[in-house]
């Protein structure tokens, strides 16, 4: 297992694993070009001998402290106005003085890969790039490292100013968001960039914040004793105790799999047209026949199989070759001598996946066994079956190490070391990795959101969500969707939770790709959601938003709020609505704009009951208001429910 290390001074490196006692003597949240939270008395804190005097002056005014018995000191600096640059000076047993500070709005970034995704990687970078003059525009980056106990320290390059030179390494989201914010409130702007591409939202929040909900308590008790050692055993434990392909040797070079289903790999599970695994998480295992010429023969060989999702377990001929885990890494494992014959070989593959997509899904020119005279392609025909579903068994015992998709060990490493941090709020662009679990995720997020909020320390501070862009190819007829469930549950959220709201992208999703590269409308629509409700400013901030539905005669009525000027539908044709009758069979509706509200219909349906809107992994969905703004998905059958007219 790898160790990773998370440096506390230019002298001492301790384990993440461990509980830091002391730190520098200044927390590396504070460099030159910061930005502090305006109009806030903000937190500045470090280590240093117990009992020694800290002094701080910014803006000409100090103040005194001395360092607990533990060493670390803290004092609250005093409110400023937006404004700068300023000079602050640290000095005690130690002297630090950092320049170029700047007094304005500090927003927490996280999430998973869309928030990681950068300028440089997004639409129209290079004119974006070259135009990011935005000296008052700062943003730091928190290096990626887990952790199963809190930290209060991390590595980073500290924080950075907006340039040609530097804008292109920036989150995406976060800059476009911080653009918008800057350019209409004219004060400086902060980004603490802290997301990692992949993860589940349990990792971000403290062992505290997921107790009440009791789900993740075996996972807790595993990472515990994971931290104490023997989580390799307990992993084969739980593969012998409940998957059937490690019970019954499905590994094996002779066991029989004709009876298996046939698949074409590479293939990623969630949105795929096999509809057992397109929302599973679990165990499935693959095999194929290897056809070999007999100048293999006591030849050493390659075996690349792209990226896996998540984990995976490899043997060739039953014998065991390698494993591997990390939804976005690229596998490759020796094949010593003597492993390969010539004529039939057999390749079988153990892969679990813990939440979001599944399976091999790298390129498939990535899959192939290479040897010095050649290689054999391995994308194509595979047979499948499944091992172990996640959803009826015990909870799989995760590695800690430098895995981050485990409960609490992001909110330990990447969240913990920030406390307590002056920020005006934070924005939340993740959720593809707990689609397939929308319900939980229904309890996840506002506990994610309160979470936070404790540990800031500074009341309910704005939070402000993206919900999922649509992905995956078009499907013909209306349907269930883990994504929508998912976006269904972004919005209960943003409705239900003081200080927060979503920002709708379902209309800049990519098919074939889960990152969208229009990252401009989503930080100008995150924006919108804080010029308006934390900044008071006269926006639209959202697009239409589902208020109500009455069934009339053979149509259902529905209203919005949030109608911007009025309803529309872009390119002039209203798409995207389904309804059904008491057998709850949705077929396309006909769709009409009628003043504020749509009037839904369909011939197949006399007598509706349930009416939905967008509701599929990436659904035609034109219902916009005259403020240029889409409708977010909603259904009635569901959440909140048809009504006799009333909410």
């Amino acid at each position: 297992m790898k160790t990773l290390l998370l440096r506390i001074s230019t002298a001492c490196v301790l384990t993440v694993s461990c509980c830091l006692a002391e730190g520098p003597f200044l927390s590396p949240v504070f460099t030159d070009h910061m930005v502090l939270q305006r109009d806030r008395k903000d937190p500045v804190w470090g280590w240093t001998k117990p009992g020694a005097k800290v002094t701080v002056t910014l803006a000409g005014r100090s103040l005194e402290t001395v360092a607990g018995a533990d060493g670390k000191w803290q004092m609250l600096l005093p409110e400023m106005p937006a404004g700068g640059p300023h000079v602050m000076t640290v000095s005690g047993p130690e002297s630090v003085t950092l320049k170029d500070i700047l007094i304005g709005d500090v927003w927490i970034c996280s999430g998973q890969s869309n928030m990681e995704w950068k300028v440089a990687a997004s639409k129209d970078a290079q004119a974006e790039i070259a135009a990011a003059n935005h000296p008052r525009i700062r943003s730091i980056t928190l290096p990626h490292v887990t952790a199963a106990e809190p930290q209060t320290t991390f590595s980073s390059a500290g924080w950075e100013v907006c340039s040609p030179q530097t804008a292109g390494g920036f989150t995406a989201v976060g800059y476009y968001f911080g653009r918008k914010l800057h350019e209409e409130l004219k004060v400086p702007v902060g980004l603490i960039h802290t997301s990692w591409g992949g993860t589940i939202a349990e990792a971000w929040v403290s062992k505290e914040g997921l107790a009440p909900l009791g789900d993740f308590d075996a996972a807790l008790a595993a990472l515990d004793a994971q931290a104490k050692g023997g989580g390799a055993s307990r992993q084969e434990d739980w593969f012998a105790k409940h998957d059937a392909g490690t019970k019954e040797g499905w590994s094996g070079e002779a066991f029989d799999d004709a009876a298996w289903t046939r698949i074409e790999q590479p293939m990623q599970w969630t949105g795929s047209t096999v509809a057992e695994l397109a929302g599973f998480d679990g165990v499935v295992w693959f095999r194929r026949p290897l056809a070999l010429p007999h100048e293999i023969e006591g030849k050493e060989a390659v075996l690349q199989l792209g990226a896996i999702d998540d984990e995976d377990t490899v043997w060739l001929n039953g014998r065991k070759i390698g494993e591997g885990e990390g939804w976005n890494k690229a596998r490759t494992y020796k094949v010593p001598a003597g492993v390969l014959k010539p004529g039939k070989n057999v390749l079988a593959v153990r892969v679990l996946d813990h939440s979001g997509g599944g399976g091999m899904t790298g390129p498939a020119d990535q899959m192939k066994l290479a040897f010095d005279t050649g290689f054999l392609a391995l994308h194509g025909p595979w047979r499948y079956k499944i091992g172990a579903g996640l959803a009826n068994n015990p909870p799989f015992p995760r590695r800690a190490g430098g895995n981050p998709n485990v409960p609490t060990v992001l909110y330990n490493a990447m969240i913990s070391p920030l406390l307590p941090y002056g920020v005006k709020g934070a924005i939340w662009y993740q959720g593809e990795s707990n689609a397939g679990r929308a319900q939980q995720y229904r309890k996840l997020l506002p506990a994610l959101i309160g979470d936070w909020r404790k540990r800031f320390g500074q009341g309910d501070f704005p939070f402000y969500i993206v919900q999922l862009a649509n992905f995956t190819p078009k499907r013909p007829e209306p349907g269930e969707s883990d994504w929508a469930e998912l976006r269904e549950a972004q919005a209960m959220t943003g409705k239900k939770v003081p200080q927060s709201g979503i920002a709708v992208t379902i209309d800049i999703g990519e098919a074939d790709d889960i990152h969208p590269r229009n990252k401009q409308d989503v930080g100008k629509r995150l924006a919108l959601q804080a010029l308006a409700k934390t900044y008071g400013k006269d926006v639209v901030a959202a697009g239409p938003e589902f208020k109500a539905a009455k069934v009339e005669g053979g149509a259902i009525r529905v209203s919005f709020d949030s109608v911007g000027g009025g309803l529309t539908a872009k390119d002039g044709s209203l798409k995207g609505f389904a309804i059904a009758g008491e057998d709850k069979k949705f077929v396309w509706a006909d769709a009409k704009i009628d003043g504020d509200t749509v009037l839904v219909s369909s011939p197949q349906v006399s007598k509706p009951v349930a009416v939905r809107y967008a509701w599929a992994n990436n659904p035609d969905a034109t219902l916009y208001n005259q403020a240029g703004l889409p409708a977010g998905p909603f259904r009635t059958d569901d959440w909140p429910g048809v009504t006799d007219g009333k909410k």
